[in-house]
């Protein structure tokens, strides 16, 4: 991997030592120049997990021929359904704020890239139906839910996501993809620790190197358990998670061995992914965007196989 161009507010810094590679700044790799989009089908569902019924959004590409290929004045049908286990599948772990518009916007962005996604409640437990704008008010209502929350429940609800994923008919057999976001990235660095997680998107998670959802050792001590690769993305204007925390992560996911990447964003702050943020970089979140996609396409031969 070698140096890049970079948005005029950044510069491109790459290093590599062994098997892992941090990124400073961008890479845009050019097989990604040019993305499928596929017209799509949404829908609320319920996941369960014991005697929970988790509330989740599903987004799902309509059929497996893409928009850019289908033949000139041929539209697809509503009722088409996609072929039997076409795509990928993918886990949209939501901010404190739960399911809101942008974690259903981020949602159907998968699906209409070929993609079956869902996005699980993980406040189920606490606050069903919770979903709330970035107010004031709401950050703090969503940071005490955030207190109350456990992870041997929160992996559970992830894993029985999962699961569901797989007894959808249009979904590959195989191992998943993850994202997520604020609170919901911390948690996707747990989520990586499950054997049927592929890939992970963890997009700034406050907190992996000094806690753990319910108590406990921090949630950097559970780095040697992922089973995949790892891409973190931090804006380095983020004051909730200081440069040296997000060097901690670093050094812990090179010190495993785990397959990954960190991505730091200059001028790029908490939630730099929300075009509904006060805090919107739209530079940083394209380029996040695209290394996303690099990663799971990247991983896509990985997704077909339960081996870890």
């Amino acid at each position: 991997m070698g140096r890049t161009a970079c948005p005029t507010d950044a510069q491109s810094e790459v290093s590599q030592s062994g098997d892992t590679v941090e990124a400073r700044c961008f890479s845009t790799p050019s097989f990604m120049s040019q993305v499928p989009l596929f017209d799509i089908q949404t829908r609320h569902v319920h996941v369960r997990n014991g005697d929970l019924a988790i509330a989740a959004y599903l987004a799902e590409p309509l059929e497996a021929e893409p928009l850019e290929t289908r033949p000139l004045g041929v539209k697809p049908l509503e009722s088409r359904t996609s072929e039997v286990g076409t795509f990928p599948s993918v886990i949209v772990i939501q901010e404190i704020f739960g399911v809101n518009s942008h974690i259903r916007e981020v949602t159907e962005r998968f699906a209409r890239a070929g993609y079956v996604a869902i996005a699980p409640a993980i406040y189920q437990r606490l606050a069903p139906g919770f979903e709330a704008d970035y107010t004031a008010d709401a950050i703090k209502l969503g940071r005490q839910y955030k207190e109350l929350t456990k992870r041997e429940e929160l992996l559970g609800d992830i894993q029985a996501a999962i699961d569901y994923l797989k007894t959808l008919p249009n979904v590959k057999p195989g191992r998943v993809g993850c994202i997520g976001f604020c609170f919901g990235g911390h948690v996707a660095y747990l989520a990586a620790t499950l054997p049927d997680i592929a890939a992970t998107a963890s997009f700034y998670g406050a907190g992996i190197t000094t806690m753990c959802p319910g108590g406990g050792a921090p949630t950097v001590n559970f780095t040697s358990h992922i089973k995949g690769t790892l891409y973190a993305f931090f804006g380095m204007n983020d004051t909730s998670i200081p440069t040296e925390q997000v060097d901690a992560i670093a050094t812990a996911l090179q010190t495993h061995q785990i397959p990954h990447q960190i991505f730091r964003y200059a001028n790029a702050d908490h939630g730099f992914f929300c075009d509904q943020r006060a805090s919107y970089n739209a530079a940083a979140a394209q380029d996040a965007w695209v290394q996303v996609q690099a990663l799971f396409q990247q991983t896509s031969e990985v997704f077909k196989t339960s081996e870890v």
